[in-house]
C-alpha cells in the first residue's frame, strides 16, 4: 500500500493498493500555503497498512516543492518506511494514458506535459506512449520554455500539447508502485526545482564581533 504525497502544483495526498485502487485521497488546488495544509491532507488518508511513501520530486517551484519532498520523507522516517522517487510530470502522463485508454481513445504517440512555471515560463515533459511495466515513457527531461515559445517547440518535435493545473497522488502512489514491482528507479534523489531559490548565501561573509 502506498502514500503518494504532491506539492509541485496544489497539495495533493493519496493511499493507494499496489493494483492501483485508492484508498483514500485529499486535494487542494491551491498553490500556495502547502505547509499549512500537508499535515490536515495526510491525516485525512493515513493508514496503518502502509508499506511506501512515494514522493513527487518536480518539477516544481522550490518553496512549494521542497515541502511535499520533506514531508514524504518526514513521514517515512517516523513509520519506518522506503521512499520512493517519482517525477510528478510522470504522474499526469499516467493520467493521460490511463484515461485515454478507458475512453477507448487514440492517445497520441507523442505528447507533452504541460504546467505553469510562473514568470512567464511553462515546465514541460515530453512522453511516447506506456512501456511494458505500465510506466510513461519519458522521451525527454523536465525542461524550462517561455510561453510564446513553447507550441513552436512542440510543434517541431511532434507532441501534442497536455496542459496540467494539478498533479494526483494516486497516480504518484500508482507510478510508485508499478516501479517497486518492476524493480526500477523512476525518479531523482534530489528535487526537481525549476530554477535556483531567489535567496542565495552572500559571497563575503559577515563579521561577527564579540
Amino acid at each position: 500500500m502506498f502514500l503518494g504525497i504532491d506539492t509541485s502544483l496544489g497539495t495533493a495526498a493519496a493511499v493507494v493498493e499496489s493494483d492501483g485502487f485508492v484508498v483514500a485521497e485529499a486535494s487542494t488546488d491551491d498553490p500556495l500555503g502547502h505547509a499549512e495544509v500537508i499535515g490536515q491532507l495526510l491525516a485525512r488518508v493515513d493508514d496503518p497498512g502502509l508499506t511506501h511513501v512515494a514522493a513527487g520530486m518536480g518539477p516544481g517551484p522550490f518553496t512549494g516543492l521542497r515541502v511535499g519532498i520533506a514531508a514524504a520523507r518526514a513521514f517515512a522516517l517516523g513509520r519506518g518506511l522506503p521512499v520512493v522517487s517519482v517525477v510528478s510530470h510522470d504522474a499526469v502522463a499516467l493520467d493521460v494514458l490511463l484515461q485515454a485508454a478507458l475512453a477507448g481513445a487514440a492517445e497520441p504517440s507523442r505528447f507533452a506535459v504541460v504546467t505553469d512555471a510562473r514568470r512567464r515560463e511553462f515546465a514541460f515533459t515530453v512522453y511516447e506512449g506506456i512501456d511494458d511495466d505500465g510506466l510513461p515513457v519519458r522521451v525527454s527531461e523536465p525542461a524550462l520554455s517561455p510561453r510564446a515559445d513553447l507550441d513552436a517547440r512542440l510543434a517541431d518535435i511532434g507532441a501534442a500539447r497536455r496542459d496540467a493545473a494539478s498533479v494526483p497522488a494516486a497516480l504518484i502512489a500508482l507510478a510508485a508502485a508499478r516501479a517497486v514491482a518492476a524493480g526500477r528507479v523512476i525518479g531523482p534523489d534530489e528535487p526537481l526545482y525549476l530554477r535556483s531559490p531567489d535567496v542565495t548565501v552572500g559571497a563575503v561573509p559577515k563579521k561577527v564581533r564579540a
